[in-house]
């Protein structure tokens, strides 16, 4: 139901764009996220969007990253400037998803995809 892409190697103080498309019988999608998880580390939350475009970032990435979202293709993007080796981990994007046919919304997962960040 979500596919994340866009990691990759980066140098510190370099930029990448992840996205997250939502694929399948779609009545609608409300609050979309990124989260990360570092090796060793829990899950943390990166950013939040609601569906009228919301934002909120965890204090990490604050002023670096921002969160982004295509409604009419069901996306949600992730810009990340000034990248710092801090910043290596797995994203996986979120969110939460009102199928067509039983309209219970339901949180989804995407895969996770690697961002490392060289120093």
């Amino acid at each position: 139901q979500l596919q994340a892409s866009g990691g990759g190697l980066v140098q510190a103080g370099g930029s990448l764009r992840l996205s997250c498309a939502a694929s399948g019988s779609i009545f609608s999608i409300n609050d979309m996220a990124w989260y990360r998880q570092a090796p060793g580390n829990q899950r943390e939350l990166v950013a939040t969007i609601t569906s009228g475009g919301n934002t909120n970032y965890g204090d990490s990435v604050k002023g670096r990253f921002t969160i982004s979202r295509d409604n009419a293709k069901n996306t949600v993007y992730l810009q990340m400037n000034s990248l710092k080796p801090m910043d290596t981990a797995v994203y996986y994007c979120n969110a939460v998803i009102i199928p067509l046919l039983h309209r219970i919304p339901y949180i989804y997962w995407g895969q996770g995809t690697l961002v490392t960040v060289s120093s």
